[in-house]
């Protein structure tokens, strides 16, 4: 079928509005690790999806899945020693602060649960994030959703600028002073609850702020911006969902930007494709949650989703995809900046392991986003077989954040297609 007659099938099917990537949309028919296939057999490699990130079609995943679903797939109201062991084994991959989780379906959810622990916990009702942030899509979390920039701040829930060295708040400042000078938007947003007289709950950020278009966080921020929150009887929520699972080269983007949170939201690379996600902290804070609420899911806490959590623990540990993602991103994020220094339009090249952004300018001097060629750059990448995205505050940063098997010959490949992407443009 064609993708015009696909198309307005789906638009009668799912609603018009319905998000799609690329100008003309791909049709996508079979994934197999980096890769992905359309219907006419062509192969693209991805280099954007967060969900498979032992990739496409993991056979022990695959085989994970169907020998449980085979054997028993329940709710969780039964007792089940491979959810319990799926708990302890992800727990253990923290620091001994974070020791009991409840597991759900999104992160969405994920982040829902954390927002009314942090409440529950506190007694308070305040929330911070930052003001280009994005943390799920219920009516309760999408309230965090560019909260103070693009939409209004409420009584509970305030936004600060986020951090950031490529357009800083006060130019010219050392790496300390710029962390202080955020700090202090920080303290300002936690101290405003007190004129609405809802108290503070928490602090909830993506450690390395993906959605902001993962800027270069000054050094220390977030540290001393934990120390703050709980200083002023607050807790510390760690999104997870992008930065964890080894992205960055670490198993958790909070160990890059070096802070401990009091709750961890999980979700997307967990079940490699299956729907898991989950909310990890001390034992005291999950009780204190299960005791107020009662809290459960139909599909979540169940055998699949356990079985399939530790099969794709199992590959990145087996198959050393942690310094596959340190290594290989760490060599095309030098390869990358080489090209920016030749490249007016390429503002910024940040990120770690395999998570990388190019910041996409119309002049070095004013920085002036340009979401335009950053679109124009990820339709052409497409037609050469590269699938990526643009994002980030203004949509002009190109997110690079392949499934964590991409292998040095892909980023070669890649950065082939990137210079004669650029020589396609420079062309006209």
């Amino acid at each position: 079928m064609d993708v015009n007659t696909l198309l307005i099938r789906r638009n009668r099917a799912l609603g018009a509005g319905a998000p799609l990537f690329y100008d003309k949309p791909l049709h996508i028919v079979r994934g197999e690790g980096t890769y992905l296939f359309d219907a006419e057999g062509r192969r693209y490699v991805d280099m954007y999806n967060n969900v498979q990130c032992v990739g496409h079609g993991n056979a022990h995943v695959v085989e994970a899945m169907a020998r449980q679903q085979a054997t028993l797939n329940v709710h969780g109201r039964y007792l089940h020693e491979g959810v319990i062991e799926f708990a302890e084994r992800l727990a253990a991959l923290h620091g001994p602060g974070i020791e009991s989780t409840i597991f759900c379906c999104s992160g969405t959810e994920a982040s829902e649960i954390a927002l009314r622990m942090a409440r529950f916990a506190t007694g308070k009702r305040g929330i911070v994030c930052t003001d280009a942030t994005y943390h799920g899509n219920s009516e309760l979390v999408d309230q965090l959703t560019g909260v103070g920039r693009t939409h209004p701040e409420t009584d509970e829930v305030h936004g600060f600028p986020f951090p950031e060295a490529y357009r800083p708040l006060r130019p010219g400042l050392s790496q300390e002073e710029l962390a202080d000078t955020y700090l202090d938007r920080l303290r300002d947003a936690i101290e405003r609850f007190s004129t609405a007289g809802v108290g503070f709950a928490g602090l909830i950020m993506c450690s390395i702020c993906a959605n902001e278009g993962l800027p270069d966080i000054p050094r220390g921020f977030m540290g001393r911006a934990a120390a703050l929150v709980r200083a002023a009887g607050g807790l510390v929520i760690a999104d997870e969902v992008q930065a964890g699972y080894c992205r960055t080269g670490r198993w958790w983007g909070y160990e890059v930007t070096e802070f401990m949170p009091d709750i961890v939201v999980t979700g997307k690379p967990m079940g490699n494709g299956l729907p898991l996600a989950a909310a990890s902290a001390s034992r005291a804070l999950v009780d204190g949650f299960r005791a107020k609420t009662g809290y459960f899911n139909t599909f979540a806490s169940s055998p699949l989703q356990a079985a399939v959590g530790m099969a794709v623990i199992d590959v990145i540990e087996k198959n050393n995809l942690r310094e596959n993602a340190r290594d290989v991103g760490t060599a095309l994020r030098k390869a990358l900046l080489e090209r920016k220094a030749d490249r007016g339009f390429i503002g910024d090249v940040r990120g770690q392991g395999l998570f990388l952004a190019l910041e996409i300018i119309k002049d070095p001097g004013r920085k002036t986003p340009d979401s335009a060629r950053a679109v124009e750059l990820c339709n052409r990448l497409k037609d050469r077989g590269f699938l990526t995205s643009n994002a980030g505050v203004f949509d002009n940063v190109i997110k690079i954040r392949p499934p964590l098997v991409f292998s040095s010959r892909d980023a070669a490949s890649f950065l082939d297609a990137f210079d004669q992407t650029i020589a396609e443009i420079d062309a006209g």
